[in-house]
């Protein structure tokens, strides 16, 4: 299958360059659009909409800090971005509108292998509510 278009789902930590490198990997092969979503689920949903930081001037409802990991994201990645979305809440409740309204063929999430992942798998819900493929990159556990 030739992928047009991929969506990573982003957790704001250095880990996620693994998934990035995969996606963009997978994007020039095909010659996809690439587009990634992140989703702060910390403090439940105060923004129902998700705000795509490309096409809006709209302040993103994510803090300081998170915009800049952000942006650190977008210099980090070697290829064309088609949407940033931003929002809060659940991934997992978003992904079926989002999958469907911009004619994504590929979702990439990444899965920690450590204690709490086994219990509380964000990976496991976006499985069981996408409407189409996913790509689970396992994210390497980091020696401390």
């Amino acid at each position: 299958m030739k992928y047009q278009h991929i969506l990573v789902a982003l957790e704001l930590e250095g880990e996620c360059n693994v998934l990035i490198d995969r996606a963009v990997s997978m994007a020039k092969l095909v010659d996809a659009q690439l587009s990634f979503v992140h989703i702060d689920g910390s403090h439940g949903e105060i923004y129902p909409e998700l705000v795509d930081l490309q096409a809006s001037y709209h302040e993103a409802p994510l803090k300081k800090r998170s915009v800049e990991q952000l942006n650190k994201i977008v210099e980090y990645t070697n290829y064309p971005i088609e949407h940033i979305w931003v929002g809060t809440g659940d991934l997992s409740e978003k992904i079926e509108a989002m999958v469907k309204d911009n004619k994504i063929d590929l979702v990439v999430c990444g899965h920690h292998h450590d204690f709490w992942s086994r219990i509380i798998s964000y990976s496991k819900h976006l499985i069981d509510h996408s409407p189409t493929d996913i790509l689970v990159v396992p994210i390497p556990v980091e020696d401390k």
